[in-house]
């Protein structure tokens, strides 16, 4: 009877535990994004920060120079929008009107530095046409290419 009770008690103390571990400090573990129009309501606190940025593409905003690889859009939330600077190869999916995700900080210039760029899609995996080269990928973000 004793080490019944001895096991039950264990069994509490674990489950106490993990219960703790997972609700505990859960808003302090979560991560989440900032819309534009948020990130533009903290004013000046906002500068300089590290955070994530999200919402859609604004539809004609997309700059893509190949040759320095420097890519620029605008993020978009219908009540604000942040201009956005990239360095590197955009995601193959990444097209304009579509949910994004950036990392990095929102500088004075009112430009948002990312560092990282992550594109929402759905679980529907295309993989890519055969003989279909990278280059060919990225051409409907080369300016003049039809």
């Amino acid at each position: 009877m004793r080490r019944r009770r001895l096991a039950l008690g264990a069994g509490a103390v674990i489950v106490a535990v993990f219960g703790w571990l997972l609700f505990g400090n859960l808003d302090k573990n979560v991560v989440f994004f900032l819309t534009p129009k948020e990130l533009l309501a903290k004013g000046a606190s906002g500068f300089e920060v590290p955070v994530r940025l999200g919402g859609q593409v604004k539809p004609g905003s997309v700059k893509w120079d190949a040759n320095t690889l420097d890519l620029r859009f605008a993020i978009t939330d219908d009540s604000g929008e942040i201009a956005v600077r990239s360095k590197g190869a955009p995601p193959q999916m990444f097209r304009d009107g579509m949910g994004v995700v950036v990392e990095g900080r929102y500088g004075r210039d009112d430009v948002f530095d990312a560092t990282n760029l992550m594109v929402r899609h759905s679980n529907e995996y295309h993989p890519p046409k055969a003989g279909e080269m990278p280059k060919e990928m990225y051409k409907s973000l080369i300016k003049g290419t039809p």
